[in-house]
């Protein structure tokens, strides 16, 4: 049964493609071309990067991505490297920072920023009522008993303007 390098070899060379022309279209690197034909799985980082590689490279070949991904599958159940998948910590281990990141991260932001500016314009809003309220009972006018006419004495009147 031929390999999965084999089978994308084949069918890039039956089509009369080269690496060069794959890579224009694909937007995959030549040497990551060659590697996938040679078998050297080893270029990539992780086991995702390689089977998007291989996805796309057998799109562009017009063959089955889902059978080529079974059969790279099957043929990477003997490599450690790119089957176990990378710890991402000590497990069971939690830190403060492990929680406040994790809790920062469900945050919603708009809907926080949005609650923000409807807080500080409530509390903007109470302080100009309270500021009013205070205002109004300071008020020396307010607490003057009502006013009577009181005529004066003296008989002093204002002057008549001239007339011209």
């Amino acid at each position: 049964m031929p390999t999965v390098a084999e089978k994308l070899r084949a069918a890039r060379e039956t089509q009369t493609l080269t690496i060069q022309i794959l890579a224009e279209r694909t937007k995959i690197r030549t040497d990551h071309l060659r590697a996938i034909e040679e078998g050297n799985y080893a270029v990539f980082p992780a086991p995702i990067y390689l089977r998007g590689t291989v996805k796309n490279y057998a799109a562009a070949l017009k063959l089955d991505p889902a059978q080529i991904l079974a059969d790279l599958d099957v043929e990477l159940r003997h490599s450690t490297k790119l089957t176990e998948r990378p710890p991402l910590g000590e497990p069971g281990r939690k830190g403060v920072v492990d929680h406040l990141t994790l809790l920062l991260a469900k945050l919603n932001w708009k809907v926080g920023v949005a609650g923000l500016v409807l807080g500080l314009i409530l509390s903007m809003a109470c302080v100009v009522v309270w500021v009013l309220h205070t205002h109004k009972s300071h008020d020396p006018i307010v607490h003057l008993p009502p006013a009577v006419y009181q005529p004066s004495s003296a008989g002093d009147t204002l002057p008549l303007p001239a007339h011209r």
